[in-house]
C-alpha cells in the first residue's frame, strides 16, 4: 500500500484539481488565478441539496420534545465522567458553559454575523480556532443526546441548552431558553473573520513567520491590515470585526498580544464586547459570572500540541489538538495555556470570584505552558482543589483580563455593585447570558419551547402584538385607492417601502418593515433614506391610517407599517401598468407599529449600511476600504437573495429612480418611474462605451460610440452586472426582447420576498 503522506505517491484527482490524499493541498483554483473576481456564488450557499433534513418541519419536531425530560438527560450526562475525556471536578458543566459561550460569542453587531444560530462551531474555520481548543471533545460528549433526539433537536439548540443545564446543575438560576435554531450543513465561506494567517496555534509575535509559510511579502501585506501590532493597546479593530484578532472569540486573556498589561486589556475588552453588543455591566457580568465556574488549562506547551481538527490525520476522526504528554487529558490538558481555577468552589454559583479578585493583591506568574497569569501575593489566600487529584490543593488563578476588571475605573464600579448585591449580580449575569446565547435569533416569534420568558427585552427589537381583526381584501382595495389619490410619486412610495424593509439582515434576523421603525429614530433620519421625502410620505400615510381607523366601528385597524409596504405595492403596480403589464403585487397585512421606547437607538443604528448598492450609496468616510460592489454582494446575501433576485431587483430599482441622492447614476431610462427593462438594455448594448470619470474608477460616463456624447452615468454597483460573467448572463435574460414580462414578474416576486423577510409571525422560518 502506498504511503498517502508521500507527495511522490499522489495522483492528481480530476475533481477541482485536488490530489488524491488531498491533505497535501490543492492546485491553484479559480480564486487563485483571479483574486479580484466577485464571488457571486456566495449567494448560493446552504443549497437544499446539502441538507439531509430538508423534509423536516423543525418547529413541529422540536415542540414535540418533552423539554424537562431532555434537560434531565443532559444534566445526568454532565456528571457522568468518561475515561476518554475525564471531567474536571467530575462535572462537565464548566466545559459545556465554554462550549455554549464560544458558539454564541462569535456574534458581532456590525453585520449580525456569527452567533450560535446555526452551530457553525462544527465547521472550519471556527471548529479549528485555537480559542476553541478541545471544544470538539465537548460536542462528542453530548453526541448520545443528539443521537437519541436526531432531527428533532438541532446541534445549535443542543449546544445552548447544554450550557443552560450546566449552569443549573451548579445552582445558577437561568433566565430562560428559546429553541428554534436550525443547523447549517456546510461551512460558511463568506464571513470575514480577520486578516491574520493562522495554523491552529495561538498567535504570538515571536512566531509570526509561521503564519505566512515563508512568504514575507504576504506578512507585510497582512501586517498593514492589522492597523497596528497585536500588542498595541491602541490598535484599531478592523470594521466589522469584534475579536481582537482572528482565531479568538473575544480578547487575548494575557492582554493585547500577550503583553500582560491589565489596563491595555480593559481597552481591548471594552471595544470587543461593545462590538458584540454588550455594555459595561453586561461585560462584567459575563466575565465574572463565567469565571465563577471551572478552570483554565495550560499544563503543556502549545508547540507540543497536535494540529487543529481540520488538519488532524484521518485516524483522529475529526478530533484535533492531540496532546502527547501523559494521558493527553485530565491533569495534562492544554487549551489556552493558562493553568488554574478562579475560585475555591469551581462547580458552584457564588460570588467568590469577585470577592477574591478584590480582597487580594495579585502578582504575575507563568503557567507550566509559559503563559502570563496571576496568583495571590498573600500565601494565606484560599486554595482551590485540584480538578483531578483528590486532596491536592492549588493556588487561585486570575488572567490579565480579570485583573483588568479591577484596575479599570468603570469596570471596577460595576464589580463593586455586584460585590455589594449578589442577587443583583445573579440577575445581571442571567440576563446577559440569555442575551449572549439568543442575540442572533431575531424576533421572539422564532423562539420555541416552554422556557421562553414573557418579558420583552429591548435588544430583541420588540413589536406590539397585533390586536383585532386583519384588514380584508375590500379594505386593502380602499386603502390602495386612498394612496393613489395622494400626490405621492412612484419613486417616493417605493423608496419608503424599500427603505423600511431592506435593512433586514438574515444574519441576526434584525431589521425589516414590521414595527414601522422607519418613522422612528434613528432610521427615520438616515441620509440614505431620503428623509425629507420620506417624512412627506409618512405624513400622508399617517393621515390615511387615522382616517381609516377612525371610521371603523369594530376592532379592525391598519398599521403604519402595513401602509408603508402597501404604498410600495401600489407604486409598483402603477409602474408596471405604465410599462404595459397588469400585475398584482402580493401584500400580507398584520404588521404592527413599535414605539420609540421599544427601540434601542444605539443598537439599532448599527443596522445602517455604510454602503448600499441598491441605492448607489457609499459612505467613504466610514466604509470598508474595499470596492463597493463587494459590499453590495454582502448586502444581497444578508437579504438572502439569489443572483437572479439580486440582479432583477437592482435593474428594477434603478428605473424606479431609487438612488439615495436622486442622482441619475444607473438610471438608464428616459422614463423613470416606469417598470421597464431599460437598465439591462443599455447595460448590454455595444452602442455605448464605458469611460471612468477619474483614476479612482468609482463613477463612469456611458458614451455614445457614434457621437461621443455622454448619455448616462454609472457607478461600480451598476457596471458590475455587465462586467461579472455570472451576473451578465443573468442580465441578458432580462435584457432580451422576450425578457420584459419575465423581468416584471420576477421583480414583483423578489420584491415581495424582501417585504416578507421579517414576518416570522406568519412564516415558519
Amino acid at each position: 500500500m502506498k504511503n498517502m503522506d508521500n507527495p511522490e505517491n499522489l495522483a492528481q484527482c480530476p475533481f477541482r484539481g485536488t490530489r488524491v490524499g488531498g491533505a497535501i493541498g490543492t492546485s491553484p483554483q479559480i480564486d487563485d488565478w483571479w483574486p479580484n473576481r466577485l464571488q457571486v456564488e456566495l449567494l448560493h450557499q446552504e443549497h437544499p441539496a446539502s441538507n439531509p433534513l430538508s423534509d423536516v418541519n423543525y418547529k413541529e419536531a422540536f415542540n414535540k420534545i418533552d423539554l424537562q425530560e431532555l434537560k434531565k438527560e443532559i444534566k445526568a450526562l454532565l456528571v457522568d465522567s468518561k475515561d476518554w475525556w475525564p471531567a474536571d471536578y467530575n462535572n462537565y458543566g464548566p466545559q459545556m458553559i465554554r462550549m455554549a459561550w464560544h458558539s454564541a460569542g462569535t456574534y458581532r453587531i456590525a453585520d449580525g454575523r456569527g452567533g450560535a444560530g446555526q452551530a457553525m462551531q462544527r465547521f472550519a474555520p471556527l471548529n479549528s480556532w485555537w480559542d476553541n481548543g478541545n471544544i470538539d471533545k465537548s460536542r462528542r460528549l453530548i453526541w448520545p443526546i443528539k443521537q437519541k433526539y436526531g432531527a428533532s433537536l438541532s446541534w445549535a439548540d443542543l449546544i445552548v441548552l447544554t450550557g443552560n443545564c450546566a449552569l443549573e446543575i451548579m445552582n445558577f438560576p437561568t433566565f430562560g431558553f428559546g429553541g428554534g435554531r436550525r443547523d447549517a450543513w456546510e461551512p460558511d465561506r463568506s464571513t470575514y473573520w480577520g486578516p491574520e494567517f493562522w495554523n491552529g496555534k495561538p498567535f504570538k509575535e515571536s512566531n509570526v513567520g509561521e503564519y505566512y509559510d515563508g512568504h514575507p511579502e504576504e506578512m507585510v501585506t497582512q501586517t498593514l491590515r492589522w492597523k497596528g501590532e497585536p500588542s498595541d493597546p491602541n490598535r484599531d479593530l478592523e470594521n466589522p470585526l469584534a475579536a481582537t484578532h482572528q482565531a479568538l472569540i473575544y480578547v487575548n486573556p494575557e492582554g493585547p498580544g500577550g503583553n500582560g498589561e491589565p489596563l491595555d486589556s480593559a481597552k481591548a475588552i471594552r471595544e470587543s464586547f461593545k462590538r458584540m453588543a454588550m455594555n459595561d455591566e453586561e461585560t462584567v457580568a459575563l466575565i465574572a459570572g463565567g469565571h465563577a465556574f471551572g478552570k483554565s488549562h495550560g499544563m503543556v506547551s502549545a508547540e507540543e500540541i497536535g494540529p487543529a481538527p481540520e488538519a488532524a490525520p484521518l485516524e483522529a476522526m475529526g478530533m484535533g489538538w492531540q496532546n502527547p504528554k501523559g494521558t493527553g487529558f485530565g491533569k495534562y490538558t492544554m487549551t489556552n495555556g493558562i493553568e488554574g481555577s478562579w475560585t475555591p468552589d469551581p462547580t458552584n454559583w457564588d460570588n467568590n470570584y469577585l470577592i477574591n479578585l478584590f480582597k487580594f493583591e495579585w502578582k504575575k506568574t507563568e503557567s507550566p505552558a509559559g503563559a502570563i497569569q496571576w496568583t495571590p501575593v498573600d500565601p494565606n489566600a484560599p486554595k482551590t482543589p485540584d480538578a483531578h487529584e483528590e486532596g491536592k490543593m492549588n493556588d487561585l488563578m486570575m488572567m490579565t483580563s480579570d485583573i483588568a476588571l479591577k484596575q479599570d475605573p468603570a469596570y471596577r464600579e460595576v464589580c463593586e455593585k455586584f460585590l455589594n448585591d449578589f442577587d443583583y449580580f445573579t440577575d445581571a449575569f442571567a440576563k446577559a447570558w440569555y442575551k449572549l446565547t439568543h442575540r442572533d435569533m431575531g424576533p421572539k416569534d422564532r423562539y420555541l419551547g416552554p422556557e421562553v420568558p414573557e418579558e420583552d427585552l429591548i435588544w430583541q427589537d420588540p413589536v406590539p402584538k397585533r390586536e383585532g381583526e386583519l384588514i380584508g381584501e375590500a379594505d386593502i382595495a380602499g386603502l390602495k385607492q386612498s394612496i393613489l389619490d395622494t400626490d405621492l410619486s412612484v419613486s417616493a412610495l417605493v423608496s419608503a417601502a424599500w427603505s423600511s424593509a431592506a435593512i433586514y439582515r438574515h444574519s441576526d434576523k434584525r431589521g425589516g418593515a414590521n414595527g414601522a421603525r422607519i418613522a422612528l429614530e434613528p432610521q427615520n433620519n438616515w441620509d440614505l433614506n431620503r428623509p425629507e421625502e420620506l417624512n412627506k410620505v409618512l405624513h400622508s400615510l399617517k393621515t390615511i391610517k387615522e382616517d381609516f381607523n377612525g371610521k371603523q366601528s369594530g376592532n379592525k385597524k391598519v398599521s403604519l407599517a402595513d401602509l408603508v409596504v402597501l404604498g410600495g405595492c401600489v407604486a409598483i403596480e402603477k409602474a408596471a401598468k405604465d410599462a404595459g403589464f397588469n400585475v398584482n403585487v402580493p401584500f400580507t397585512p398584520g404588521r404592527t407599529d413599535a414605539t420609540q421606547e421599544q427601540t434601542d437607538v444605539e443598537s439599532f443604528d448599527w443596522l445602517k449600511p455604510v454602503s448600499d448598492g441598491f441605492k448607489n450609496y457609499h459612505n467613504d468616510k466610514v466604509g470598508y476600504h474595499i470596492p463597493p460592489e463587494r459590499i453590495f454582494l454582502d448586502r444581497a446575501q444578508l437579504l438572502t437573495l439569489s443572483a437572479p433576485e439580486w440582479t432583477v431587483l437592482t435593474g428594477g430599482l434603478r428605473v424606479l429612480d431609487q438612488n439615495f441622492d436622486h442622482s441619475k447614476h444607473g438610471v438608464f431610462t428616459n422614463r423613470p418611474g416606469t417598470l421597464t427593462n431599460d437598465f439591462f438594455k443599455v447595460l448590454l448594448s455595444m452602442d455605448y462605451e464605458w469611460v471612468p470619470q477619474d483614476d479612482k474608477k468609482m463613477l463612469f460616463n456611458i458614451k455614445d460610440r457614434e457621437t461621443g456624447n455622454t448619455r448616462f452615468t454609472a457607478t461600480r454597483c451598476d457596471l458590475i452586472f455587465g462586467s461579472n460573467a455570472q451576473l451578465r448572463n443573468i442580465a441578458e435574460v432580462y435584457g432580451a426582447e422576450d425578457g420584459k414580462e419575465r423581468f416584471v414578474k420576477d421583480f414583483v416576486k423578489a420584491w415581495d420576498k424582501v417585504m416578507m423577510l421579517d414576518r416570522y409571525d406568519v412564516k415558519d422560518e
